[in-house]
């Protein structure tokens, strides 16, 4: 997301060395740089230019301190009015879902159509059943779409909660009003209503979806936008906003090929807090919104936190203390422990997905790398290495001309790319033996080489 802006400002850092203060003069390149990247982002510009009167406005006379050069002085201001205008100045509360009534917290979810509305409801399910450990009960009012009942009854079988059966013929009031006697009388804690989208927005579908709030009266209404919109996303939101009282917005696509410019201008134009982002198509793919995470990450900082959050979900715990003791007492690094590392990268999501979350400069190492070749060659060494007998996996040492040609005819690979997992496999053998006096930067080094166009 806004890949574009970071870039930028990368570029004009270097180029403000040796002032000792912000002034106009040497800002107003730096602000022009900014304003054009956020416009190519396809951020209102109602909102491009709030943003930088008040960046201009906290920038201007702020000392330079002796180990910041002026352009990573702006960098600052720009990181927290970024975090200001996606939510931050809202204060950490506003972000989270209230769920202060008597049970069941209804959850109204509203949007137009083909933004992804159903998909997250039932990731939004996932989310509260796993993280906040809520009974759920979801429901279809989308009486139109063909399909969307049936949709959104099996994503809801998918992630374990429950479901609320309507029909075409019946009417979203009802329908709503039915979910929720249902609800009550099985001690669900959420309740989420989906409600029908339109390909566009139209006096009925208001009208309509007005009706369902007024009979069920939910504690969160959610507008659901899809990142890539762009400027369309300024109208819609404006129609939603006028239309029902909204709580909070939900974004999703965020991992697409998308300028990411809705992101600025739905919290502008709604003045509502984003509470949540869907990061990927999978049903795990919707994260909590930090504004603040959020402005790191677009400026090239990183998202440490998410990164260590995906760790926790993802690593075994006692695998990787295991291993660490194992290594701390001088024990072998074996074809097994080598296994068992791919697999727990392979959980976090893959390559590209830590590479993303890491800040700028690490992501710098990595180089200009292939991530879909990198993961696709993560699954061939585990192929190979699958391809083993024990004894092999134990003794990596073992493995001469003859057992190359027997693992590699095993695992439907050429005997050259069984030479070169195993030379992977001793440097990373090496690396663990460093590790412990490393740190994040010699860990990506020793990364060179190990997949394709990481050198």
């Amino acid at each position: 997301m806004l890949d574009n802006l970071t870039q930028r400002l990368a570029k004009v850092v270097k180029t403000m060395r040796g002032e000792a203060r912000l002034t106009e003069a040497n800002t107003a390149e730096m602000l022009r740089e900014v304003r054009m990247a956020l416009l190519e982002a396809d951020v209102a510009l109602p909102a491009v230019r709030e943003f930088i009167a008040r960046v201009k406005e906290k920038a201007l006379g702020e000392e330079v301190i002796s180990s910041l050069s002026p352009g990573q002085a702006l960098v600052g201001v720009v990181q927290r009015e970024l975090a200001a205008i996606m939510g931050a100045d809202l204060g950490p509360e506003a972000a989270q879902l209230s769920f202060a009534q008597q049970p069941p917290a209804i959850i109204l979810m509203a949007g137009l159509q083909g933004v992804g509305k159903t998909t997250t409801v039932g990731k939004l399910a996932k989310y509260l059943k796993e993280e906040k450990k809520k009974k759920v009960l979801t429901v279809s009012a989308d009486v139109y779409r063909p399909a969307a009942i049936a949709q959104l009854q099996s994503v809801t079988a998918q992630v374990g909660a429950d479901f609320f059966p309507s029909t075409a013929q019946d009417k979203p009031v009802d329908i709503a009003l039915n979910a929720l006697d249902w609800a009550r009388k099985h001690y669900h804690d959420v309740l989420i209503i989906d409600t029908a989208g339109r390909l566009g927005i139209d006096e009925e579908m208001m009208k309509e979806i007005a009706a369902v709030h007024g009979a069920v009266k939910p504690v969160e209404t959610l507008f659901v936008v899809d990142a890539m919109l762009g400027q369309d996303a300024i109208n819609t939101a404006k129609a939603f906003n006028d239309a029902l009282p909204l709580t909070g917005i939900v974004l999703t696509k965020l991992d697409g090929d998308s300028r990411g410019g809705a992101a600025l201008s739905v919290r502008h134009i709604t003045g509502k807090p984003i509470k949540f982002a869907g990061v990927s198509e999978k049903l795990d793919g919707l994260e909590a919104f930090d504004p603040t995470r959020m402005a790191n990450r677009v400026l090239g900082m990183g998202d440490i936190l998410a990164l260590v959050e995906e760790a926790r979900k993802g690593v075994d715990a006692k695998a990787a203390a295991d291993l660490a003791n194992k290594v701390k007492s001088g024990g072998k690094f074996d074809m097994n422990d080598f296994k068992a590392q791919l697999g727990q990268m392979k959980k976090m999501g893959g390559m590209a997905s830590l590479v993303d979350k890491l800040p700028a400069q690490f992501q710098q190492a990595a180089g200009n790398a292939n991530m879909d070749q990198a993961d696709k060659q993560v699954r061939r060494m585990v192929g190979i290495i699958d391809a083993m007998t024990p004894a092999e996996r134990a003794k990596p040492e073992l493995i001469k001309a003859t057992r190359k040609r027997r693992i590699a005819a095993g695992a439907g690979v050429q005997v050259q790319e069984v030479n070169r997992m195993l030379n992977q496999f001793e440097q990373m053998q090496t690396m663990m033996k460093k590790l412990s006096g490393g740190g994040m930067m010699k860990m990506m080094r020793a990364m060179k080489g190990m997949m394709p166009g990481l050198r």
